[in-house]
């Protein structure tokens, strides 16, 4: 989920996998099962838990932005992590979107909607891999903070009603530019997949 940056546009460095920006990725990976486990803790719907699954979805959102700027700044860019990263940023939305669902505090469709589009775009991005890389574009990175802040209020919901007009109001932005960055995605890939391929020489 860079909000700056897209390390995957990047041509990966000699450096080494095992670098702290790689690690940063492996710990965001592992936070997943972790916030699973605290946001379907008790009831599901106590506010100290809760409040605790909102502290382990930001702190994972934070290491997202950390990893991506570092890759790029100190020349961490690795295949592990072009790899790696957005399996970490998918993992994390849709394990939080499922749970929500699952909690009934966010209809399935929303569900659907958003991870249709992320499944999506990563499906057009190896359909023209051989053809070159599409980055995230500004709205795609828009897309992503506002579902990370949607998710987050959503998730602490339960600390009172007012939270929910709220985090509606974000989520529907994040659905717009999602399902329009979405188009421009497709509309991107067609005229990649129908340029020539590079020159090998």
């Amino acid at each position: 989920m860079p909000l700056l940056d897209d390390p995957i546009g990047d041509p990966p460095s000699p450096a080494s996998a095992w670098n702290v920006a790689n690690a940063l990725t492996v710990f965001r990976l592992l936070l997943v099962p972790v916030f699973v486990l605290v946001l379907f803790a008790g009831t599901g719907h106590e506010v100290g838990l809760r409040v605790l699954a909102w502290a382990v979805f930001a702190v994972a959102a934070v290491t997202d932005r950390i990893d991506g700027e570092l890759a790029r700044k100190k020349g961490l860019v690795t295949d592990f992590g072009k790899l790696a990263d957005p399996i970490a940023d998918k993992a994390l939305v849709g394990a939080a979107l499922i749970g929500l669902s699952v909690l009934h505090d966010l209809p399935w469709w929303v569900t659907v909607v958003m991870l249709a589009r992320e499944v999506g775009v990563t499906l057009l991005r190896f359909w023209v891999i051989r053809r070159g890389v599409i980055p995230a574009s500004r709205g795609g990175k828009l897309k992503t903070l506002l579902q990370g802040v949607a998710i987050g209020l959503f998730v602490l919901v339960p600390l009172g009603s007012w939270i929910t007009p709220i985090a509606w109001v974000f989520m529907v932005l994040a659905l717009i530019v999602a399902i329009a960055t979405g188009v421009d995605y497709v509309a991107r890939a067609v005229r990649l997949r129908r340029a020539p391929l590079p020159s090998a020489d």
